[in-house]
């Protein structure tokens, strides 16, 4: 992408040399303050909206345009170079909760006018002051709306998406063009919990860019969600740099989420970054109350440190921030260096879940290749028959057993490539073990290359693009890839065909290089050169150089063509020893030892049964090494001849062992471990033996399927899973419910229900967030709870109405929110009014077991429980619709409110607080 730079993005740039630039804070936080009615956020506008629109801030930008330049008009005479507009949900997908998607042009524009005016006013008011104005900057802001691209909203199919990654672009780009047309200097995509998201985010932004013909500046911030130290979709820091790392940002960094303190290692953790690094962190973490406790100077103490360790380009504060925090951030930045960006490393960096960087002196790369129609008869057979589980478990074991890329390839002229490849992709995204690795998308078709791209939240490979079709085809397609976020592979093929010889590798490598560098400027370490791994010891004389011609081709990349990369399918050597597996391995040891000296990096290969160079037969190697380097004309017969003494000989290592010893154990501690590890392939087994040795099936539900959901749970809160594998872990327990369902069922009275129970859940009045909810929905609908989920923005009486209609053991409040509290102490206060019974479960990121104890249940005639993650639900709720549990539960929940209420009590009295101007008058005179 060369175009040239906005006149805001040579501003900006000045300005970050100079200084650590100042970011607003909080917006939300400021809003609350003006104790704003539904009148505000209706305006003349939306007089007759049908929806409550309360709760909206981005439609304030047209109801309530002061309101909103109040706000940033604080946080610039508190000292911020750069406001934030007041457009996080301001896009289609965004303001679809309420109706007004039509309106989400006009609200981000709005926005980013409102936003100039300010900092027009501001700069009036300096000119009259008598002070010299300086440059601010309006940085429109791009939230990532309230659907995740990567994680299935479905608990019976983990294929399915909530939103596509066209349908975030098509909207992203609504909103980005609204913002720029209003003004907006800067284009923030923030609070990214899916990387796939920033994606289609990004791509949207490039796309404006060339229709305008001008770059403007982006920055990008993620969002740590979890102790784990992960973003919602389960990318840890550095998998998120990396997966952004080819394209052309001006910052990335972090907010909300976690406090100032906490914020340190992820900083760390993208300290390599080649861009300039953001900080917008919470006053700390929400307190019991949801409100945030973190003071200007609790939070300077660890700002200033991010100065210190040189961590940080741009700081501001996120939710419960004020401009007194911003103000003070100001004045102890004041003078301090802006973090030095450093030049990029030349290494590729690629991502899954999990980061993976590919330097000189790293070892081999071995990208696992049995998820290839055209390479493996078993996954080709798996896929025709639309064995999809079974599938994906080839990519399970090949990552365990030592795949640091996982190849994906479906051509195949009996299915629909490209619809089988966003389901399969879809399917293995869900499967953690194999999703923490980068992907190679791998397709003689265009079309599927595109839509395996749109798949994938990591970093990964595309294999491959050539020069076959012509130069404006190739330079087309690499353009693309980048603007997905991938490396790519180039096929060492042109219009004249294959190169087969070390002069036609040669020659056809160097014109892609070139081409890529020169006119695209495509990142150089993300360019590998596939140059043709041929098969040898075919008896044909112009087959005989092709294995020494590739390894030679390796060695004049690496030494002409810098930072470019080397990559083959190394099964296609040994195609003439077909049906001889034993030494069909060997080779590929041996031609991997001498290419990879000689610069291959990557090799698509079997990596569970490849023997380790030394531990092949000294005659065995030679022979093979005969063959190629082509050192005697019959080094073919003679390996041949050797071949057949070795043909029944048994493969490197059985790569099943290890990983199946928990086979060995007890069935209850099988099942356990298959909850814990997220394991399905022998639940049913395993559930069906320990049946036929108990009385009652729902005793295994009880029991060790239990077991394993509390660990789950337990090690989810400790930081020790995350959100993906939580939720694969739930699948399995829906498998084994499932299995035991039909036993159960026979064994119920006449009448009785088969499900474990009925919850209805919503997201309270004047929230729209609903992905932790969703999720709480797969875990319990896992556990065969059936789960009535009444969607976001829910208002009291429609809970009410659900429950006299349905009749649940269970109601589950969720809200991200503050202001969502008051409105569960006002379900509560409802629910007692109306002589509602029914127990409430709340959770989500305002909630809290100290606000649950001391607001809502004092409200309550009915227990109301704390759930502090999805992964404890389902344990809450087990242990309430157990009759035998349920006593021993309600007095361990009123014990521990009980508690939690009296020492809130005894604070309160032993801390007596004044006003600041009373604290001010009292203070003692120490001079």
């Amino acid at each position: 992408m060369n175009l040239p730079l906005s006149n805001s993005y040579k501003d900006l740039l000045a300005a970050s040399e100079e200084r650590i630039l100042i970011l607003d804070g909080g917006f939300g936080t400021m809003l609350q303050r003006l104790k704003l009615t539904e009148a505000d956020f209706r305006g003349k506008q939306f007089l007759d909206s049908e929806i409550e629109l309360k709760g909206d801030n981005d439609v304030l930008s047209l109801t309530s345009p002061d309101k909103v330049e109040w706000v940033h008009h604080e946080y610039l005479n508190a000292g911020a170079d750069i406001i934030e507009t007041n457009s996080f949900g301001a896009s289609p997908i965004g303001q679809k909760e309420y109706k007004l998607e039509d309106f989400a042009y006009a609200m981000a524009k709005a926005s980013a006018e409102v936003a100039k005016r300010a900092i027009a006013v501001k700069r009036e008011e300096d000119l009259a002051a008598g002070k010299e104005p300086r440059r601010r900057f309006v940085a429109g802001s791009i939230g990532p709306t309230s659907k995740t691209a990567s994680i299935s909203p479905d608990v019976t199919d983990p294929a399915v998406r909530a939103v596509t990654f066209r349908e975030l672009v098509a909207s992203y780009k609504i909103s980005a063009n609204g913002l720029l047309d209003g003004g907006a200097d800067i284009l923030l995509v923030e609070t990214v919990f899916d990387t796939l998201n920033a994606k289609a985010a990004l791509y949207a932004i490039q796309e404006i860019c060339d229709e305008r013909h001008e770059m403007y500046p982006i920055m990008v911030s993620g969002t740590i969600t979890d102790a784990s130290g992960r973003i919602l979709s389960g990318q840890t820091a550095k998998a998120f740099l990396n997966s952004l790392s080819s394209y052309p940002l001006f910052s990335i960094g972090f907010n909300c989420a976690l406090g100032a303190k906490d914020m340190i290692p992820h900083l760390r953790d993208v300290g390599n970054a080649p861009f300039r690094v953001s900080v917008h962190p919470n006053a700390g973490l929400p307190n019991q109350f949801g409100g945030y406790d973190d003071t200007p100077e609790m939070m300077g103490e660890w700002v200033l440190r991010y100065a210190e360790e040189g961590l940080v380009n741009i700081v501001g504060g996120c939710c419960g921030t004020t401009p007194d925090h911003i103000r003070h951030f100001a004045e102890i930045l004041k003078g301090k260096p802006p973090r030095k960006i450093p030049k990029k490393s030349g290494h590729i960096l690629l991502s899954g879940l999990e980061s993976l960087e590919v330097a000189p002196d790293s070892r081999f790369v071995n990208i696992g290749e049995r998820l290839n129609i055209a390479g493996s008869r078993k996954f080709a057979n798996l896929i025709r028959e639309g064995n999809f589980t079974e599938a994906v478990n080839i990519g399970v074991m090949q990552a365990e057993s030592g795949a640091q890329v996982i190849d994906v390839n479906l051509d195949d002229g009996m299915i629909d490539s490209e619809k089988t490849m966003i389901h399969f992709l879809n399917l293995l995204m869900s499967e953690p073990n194999v999703a923490r690795c980068p992907i190679m998308i791998d397709s003689s078709r265009w079309n599927v290359l595109v839509a395996g791209m749109e798949c994938v939240q990591g970093k990964g490979i595309v294999n491959s693009i050539s020069l076959k079709e012509g130069e404006e085809k190739f330079l087309y397609r690499a353009e693309q890839i980048r603007r997905h976020g991938f490396a790519v592979v180039c096929m060492a093929f042109d219009e004249k065909g294959q190169a087969t010889s070390f002069e036609r590798k040669r020659e056809v490598c160097t014109r892609m290089y070139r081409l890529l560098v020169d006119k695209l400027d495509f990142p150089t370490e993300d360019i590998l050169f596939d140059p043709n791994i041929l098969t040898i010891g075919t008896g044909m004389a112009e087959h005989a150089d092709y294995a020494k011609d590739y390894i030679e081709t390796c060695r004049y990349v690496k030494e002409n063509l810098p930072l470019a990369h080397l990559v083959g399918g190394v099964s296609n050597l040994s195609f003439a020893f077909k049906g001889n597996n034993s030494i069909r391995e060997s080779m590929h040891s041996c031609f991997l030892y001498h290419a990879g000296k000689a610069g291959m990096d990557f090799g698509i290969v079997n990596a569970g049964v490849l023997p380790v160079y030394e531990d092949i037969p000294e005659e065995e190697r030679h022979l093979i090494e005969d063959l190629i380097f082509n050192r005697n004309e019959d080094a073919t017969d003679k390996l041949l001849a050797y071949a057949e003494t070795v043909k029944n000989r048994k493969l490197a290592g059985n790569a099943n062992a290890d990983i199946l010893a928990w086979r060995n154990d007890s069935v209850e501690n099988r099942i356990k471990h298959a909850m814990v590890k997220g394991i399905e392939e022998f639940i049913e087994a395993d559930v069906e033996e320990l049946r036929t040795q108990i009385a009652e099936p729902v005793q295994i539900i009880e029991g060790p399927l239990m077991a394993g959901m509390n660990e789950v749970g337990t090690l989810f809160g400790e930081g020790k899973m995350f959100l993906p594998q939580v939720v694969k872990s739930a699948r399995v327990m829906k498998r084994a419910v499932a299995h035991l369902m039909p036993y159960i069922q026979a064994s119920k009275k006449e009448g009785e229900s088969a499900s474990a129970g009925k919850i209805v859940m919503a997201t309270v009045k004047g929230d729209v967030h609903d992905i932790g909810k969703n999720i709480v929905g797969v875990v319990l609908a896992c556990n065969n709870y059936e789960v009535i989920d009444l969607g976001v923005m829910v208002p009291c009486e429609k809970i009410v109405e659900a429950v006299r209609k349905y009749k649940p053991d269970m109601v589950g409040l969720s809200g991200l929110i503050t202001p969502s509290l008051d409105e569960m102490v006002n379900v509560a206060k409802t629910f007692k009014a109306e002589g509602l019974k029914t127990p409430l479960m709340v959770g989500g990121a305002a909630a809290s077991a100290i606000h649950t104890a001391v607001k809502i249940a004092p409200e309550s005639d009915a227990p109301v429980i704390y759930s502090r993650d999805a992964g404890s639900s389902a344990s809450l709720m087990e242990r309430w619709m157990n009759p035998k549990k349920r006593k021993d539960f309600l007095n361990e929940l009123y014990a521990a409110q009980e508690s939690l209420r009296h020492d809130n009590s005894q604070n309160k009295a032993t801390v007596a607080t004044v006003s600041l101007e009373e604290a001010k008058r009292q203070a003692p005179n120490l001079f």
